[in-house]
């Protein structure tokens, strides 16, 4: 049918709405996509562009270098060392197991370090990168980096780890650093992110771990760029961490290395403390171990070996182990006396072998008696008698605040672990640790040193620094840090007479120098190094044994403490043998060895000793010089 002009013009009217409305919509729709294009474009550019940068730039952790540790005169206690390792990153790798699978097929893994890693990477945060193998070879690391493309999230690194070139030397003294533990993370309120990197090593015994925060430095950071794999491209800039401080340690490792090698096999620990400043010159614990292997992960067959040694290899029996101080403690029981104005010097004490006190009879060590002595002979013959009659006189109170002005009873202030306070007893501690009054048997026996009272060898080393200088000498074992010098510990005058400590010093040259003194076989002749001390033997069980008829457990301690030179003192030794006997016999001639060691600062001539010796002096001095030089060679070989 034919349309008529009206209803064409009418159509096309309608046509013209429908495409305007159409293209209105259109016009519109394009509108809002254009503002939300803006939008994206402008406004949130930046956000997006940090999205995309994250997808293609990863930010890694640098860890820092640890601060070095020096001895006294700048030798290398404590290093780092280059080493290789593989890493894993969780969020690059993908299937963490199967790229593991490939890495196996280029590198021996162990399966402990697998099962470790997958650990470490399940509860770790997926940006940390995980070590799956340390101390690989450079062949094992170029295999890595060949076949990258084939091993997303792997990285072959060039690391840092720690190292000690002196292996047992300062064992006791340094200690080692390990990987962080939960344990350790607990000790920090909000810990640094450079300890939560896997395998991250921080100090955990002795220097190492006291003065870490000093030691460990703050970390560093570098950008790289990814591809989709996440195959490093390229590393577009980093930040070097700030490396720890360096320590330099008061410690001499030519003296600390003679020592080791004079204490040899005996279970014995040794210090030497230098008196102007009250530097640690030397402090050693016989037998030791090598810190290295804790480093790199002890075996379970070489801890059980050093954990089953009746000679206790890990202990610092410097500072960790307390002893009854035996003789050596008298000097403690005379000063108090004497400060309390309770004997002269020139008055007696009839020993006739023992004493009756009560019901109870105290021997002496030499059950035939001395007769009658004054203070100087009960120190040269260290005549028990004297020392009962005293404690009678003087009170365990006394006595105890004395041994507490010598250092004793206090734990000293060094950066060692587990510093025992060892024990100064007296009637409010029995009253408050044992809920018992204090007895007169209880202070007859402290007066000797053996009862309840305790001591370390570094307190010992105090207790006659002090009496040498008449100051409040405290230890000082770290030297400088980052360069800065640390105080001086040479002290205060002590509130002790100076002729009463002139009286001990005289009574403690005669013990190492007259013909009846205990430790005359162990003197020094060179003139201007003569020394002074005192013996002592400490009893183990509470009974009066023959030494040589019980098992080695069984037998007394053997101390010596001395000072030298008498006429002007640079230095003061502590020695304790475990279960070595008799002080005189066995403490006593080590001292000896090791106070001339100390003032020569080396191998000391053969007319520093009396002619009887020199012989034997000269076949031991070549026996230990070949010892050292023989474990300085393997230690070369280890490193």
């Amino acid at each position: 049918m034919r349309r008529t002009p009206r209803d064409s013009a009418e159509s096309s009217r309608r046509m013209t709405r429908r495409g305007l409305l159409l293209g209105g919509a259109q016009i519109a729709f394009a509108g809002v996509l254009g503002l939300r294009m803006r939008h994206m474009q402008v406004d949130q550019a930046a956000e997006f562009r940090l999205m995309a940068e994250e997808n293609r730039i990863n930010i890694h952790l640098i860890p820092p270098s640890r601060g070095r540790i020096f001895d006294r005169e700048g030798r290398l206690i404590a290093e780092n060392e280059q080493t290789y390792r593989i890493t894993m990153r969780r969020e690059d790798a993908g299937d963490v197991e199967d790229v593991i699978g490939r890495l196996s097929a280029l590198v021996d893994l162990r399966p402990e370090d697998v099962t470790r890693a997958l650990e470490e990477m399940r509860t770790s945060p997926p940006f940390l990168q995980v070590t799956v193998a340390d101390r690989v070879s450079w062949e094992a690391i170029s295999r890595v980096a060949v076949n990258a493309p084939a091993l997303p999230g792997v990285y072959p690194e060039v690391g840092l780890s720690r190292f000690y070139p002196q292996h047992e030397t300062f064992a006791h003294v340094v200690g080692y650093v390990g990987p962080v533990s939960e344990r350790d993370l607990a000790r920090y309120e909000d810990p640094e992110p450079v300890l939560r990197i896997p395998r991250f090593q921080i100090g955990k015994v002795g220097v190492e771990a006291k003065f870490e925060e000093q030691l460990r430095g703050s970390a560093g950071a570098k950008r790289v760029e990814v591809n989709a794999v996440g195959r490093v491209m390229r590393e577009l800039d980093r930040r070097e961490g700030e490396a720890g401080a360096d320590l330099q340690l008061t410690v001499d490792s030519e003296l600390q290395d003679y020592i080791k090698a004079r204490l040899g096999e005996e279970s014995a620990s040794a210090v030497v403390v230098d008196l102007e400043h009250g530097d640690v010159l030397a402090i050693a614990s016989s037998p030791s171990y090598d810190p290295n292997k804790f480093v790199r992960g002890i075996s379970v067959g070489d801890y059980g070996v050093l954990r089953e040694n009746n000679h206790r290899p890990l202990a610092s029996k410097t500072v960790q182990d307390a002893y009854p101080p035996g003789s050596t403690f008298k000097i403690v029981t005379a000063l108090a006396a004497l400060e309390a104005g309770l004997i002269r010097p020139d008055e007696t004490v009839y020993c006739p072998g023992h004493m009756e006190i009560g019901s109870r009879r105290f021997h002496c060590w030499k059950r035939a008696g001395h007769g009658h002595v004054n203070l100087e002979q009960s120190l040269r013959d260290s005549c028990d008698v004297y020392y009962y009659d005293l404690a009678l006189k003087v009170g365990i109170d006394r006595i105890a605040e004395m041994g507490r002005k010598l250092g004793l009873g206090t734990a000293p202030d060094v950066p060692m672990s587990a510093v025992t306070a060892g024990l100064m007893p007296d009637r409010d501690w029995k009253r408050r640790e044992r809920g018992a009054e204090w007895r007169i048997g209880d202070t007859v026996n402290a007066s000797i040193g053996q009862g309840y009272v305790l001591t370390s060898p570094l307190q010992q080393a105090i207790m006659v620094a002090r009496v040498a200088t008449g100051r409040s000498v405290e230890p000082r074992l770290v030297r400088s840090v980052g360069g800065l010098q640390t105080p001086s510990r040479g002290g205060t005058p002590l509130d002790i007479d100076e002729a009463h400590l002139k009286l001990i010093r005289k009574a403690m040259f005669v013990v190492s120098n007259s013909r009846r003194g205990t430790a005359y076989r162990s003197r020094i002749i060179a003139e201007n190094m003569r020394l002074a001390g005192k013996t002592g033997t400490s009893q183990v069980l509470n009974r009066v044994v023959r030494n040589q008829d019980v098992p080695w457990e069984e037998r007394d301690h053997a101390l010596f403490v001395n000072f030298a030179p008498y006429d002007a003192p640079r230095i003061a030794v502590s020695i304790v043998v475990e279960h070595g006997g008799g002080g005189s016999s066995t403490a006593a001639p080590i001292a000896r060895d090791i106070t001339l060691q100390a003032l020569y600062k080396g191998t000391p001539p053969l007319e520093a000793y009396p002619a009887g010796d020199r012989e034997r002096i000269q076949a031991q001095q070549e026996r230990l010089e070949a010892e050292r030089a023989k474990r300085a060679a393997e230690a070369g070989r280890r490193a």
